[in-house]
């Protein structure tokens, strides 16, 4: 948990077509506040172990967070399956203050899952 107000985000990606990290990744995080539109507010990239862990805390009055991975770059030179059929991932979740969220993307060249962890 982060301290009282600040709300945090992190991620990594496993593509579970090799069981292996996705690494150089790149990552967008938006934040909108309630009636608000989204607006980024950092960008990262997965390291070699797949995770983003600098990604900045969202502003105070946040109600909704958003990561974009953009998945393409990595499919095209990690897979011999030619183009990817999802070039971006796009997660949108709500958020409370004072909350962390780690937001693990779970891919591979025809799909992906994703959930709240730890």
């Amino acid at each position: 948990m982060s301290s009282e107000g600040t709300t945090s985000v992190s991620t990594h990606i496993l593509d579970t077509s090799t069981g292996r990290p996705a690494g150089g990744v790149a990552v967008e995080l938006s934040a909108r506040g309630t009636g608000d539109h989204y607006r980024a507010i950092g960008h990262s990239e997965t390291d070699p172990d797949g995770r983003c862990k600098d990604l900045p805390a969202l502003p105070e009055g946040t109600t909704h967070a958003r990561l974009t991975f953009l998945v393409e770059p990595y499919l095209a030179r990690s897979q011999a399956a030619g183009a990817a059929f999802f070039p971006e991932v796009t997660v949108t979740f709500a958020v409370a203050p004072g909350e962390h969220y780690h937001l693990p993307l779970l891919l591979n060249p025809f799909g992906y899952s994703v959930y709240r962890g730890s």
